[in-house]
């Protein structure tokens, strides 16, 4: 055996595998089922194994045949994935972009209007997910990730943001506190992430004490009231509810509008950086490579914010 079998005879044998008949194979083909049964003849030939099997009236894969149309079919569900990827960089003038919900509400939709603004020809769609998308597969151009090992081809590092204790003005009722240790006198929020960022250790209150060796009582993690998104933490504290350890770029905008303040400038790094993603298809829509450089752009701008 030398080189590959013609790719309609590979094309017809993983019809009929799939179909279950020539039949069938040949209907979906557009074709008669004796040019299907030839085709089939010539792979085998080509093999030298024996791929169909009759018994009785039923036309069954043999052993052989059931590898063979197992790794065939892998093949063609790429090209399938290829043709895709190609038409929607050609005919999409759109993009997709995925991050983790509290990306999405507080750092890059407020930032994406600037875009749109500026490119009203190049519509932006977000998606607010915890779940890592596959970009080919799941139609998305762009993933802003939190993780130091990303599970795509094409990515970039843009940030490593920085925790610090904030609260709304209207929780400290006037009062101006002297030492750090004085936060635990108020009510803590405290974010319990997805177990499938359990391996990056985000930080609560008892770790920004031990960082930034600030003296205090352990912090009974029971005592602080929990959310499952840094989002709704940082909605609550902006409410007067407590402290929150918030991330400087999520809560850039409420320290802007002074709906939050930090009283003590203690800063602890997260473990792993946010990054930028993307599907090599998307750079060839109009305007893919501007947009993906925009997006680095901001990330590069925060990290200087991160790091004053």
């Amino acid at each position: 055996m030398s080189g590959l079998p013609h790719l309609r005879a590979m094309q017809a044998f993983e019809a009929v595998g799939r179909c279950g008949s020539v039949r069938r194979a040949a209907e979906e083909l557009g074709v008669s089922s004796g040019a299907i049964s030839q085709q089939v003849r010539r792979i085998e030939e080509h093999l030298g194994v024996a791929l169909l099997e009759r018994r009785g009236r039923q036309l069954e894969l043999t052993s052989w045949g059931r590898v063979y149309h197992a790794e065939l079919s892998k093949g063609f569900a790429q090209l399938a994935h290829a043709g895709e990827a190609l038409a929607r960089a050609r005919n999409s003038r759109g993009f997709v972009i995925s991050s983790l919900t509290t990306v999405t509400n507080k750092w890059l939709g407020p930032r994406l209007f600037e875009w749109t603004a500026e490119n009203p020809g190049a519509p932006v769609r977000l998606v607010g997910t915890e779940i890592e998308p596959d970009l080919t597969r799941d139609n998305v151009d762009f993933r802003l990730y939190f993780d130091d090992a990303p599970p795509h081809g094409q990515y970039t590092e843009l940030f490593t943001d920085r925790i610090v204790p904030a609260c709304a003005p209207s929780l400290l009722d006037g009062r101006v506190l002297q030492r750090p240790e004085e936060i635990f006198d108020f009510p803590l929020l405290q974010v319990v992430w997805m177990e499938s960022f359990a391996a990056h250790q985000v930080p609560g209150w008892t770790e920004w004490a031990a960082y930034c060796g600030v003296s205090a009582p352990p912090v009974p993690e029971a005592s602080a009231l929990t959310f499952a998104l840094s989002s709704s933490a940082i909605d609550a504290a902006v409410s007067g509810r407590g402290f929150v350890l918030g991330q400087l770029a999520m809560i850039g905008e409420e320290l802007a509008s002074g709906r939050l303040v930090v009283p003590f400038d203690l800063r602890m790094p997260l473990s792993v950086p946010y990054g930028l993603a993307w599907d090599r298809a998307s750079l060839e829509k109009p305007m893919g490579r501007a947009l993906r450089d925009w997006l680095v752009a901001q990330g590069r701008r925060q990290a200087a914010i991160c790091a004053s």
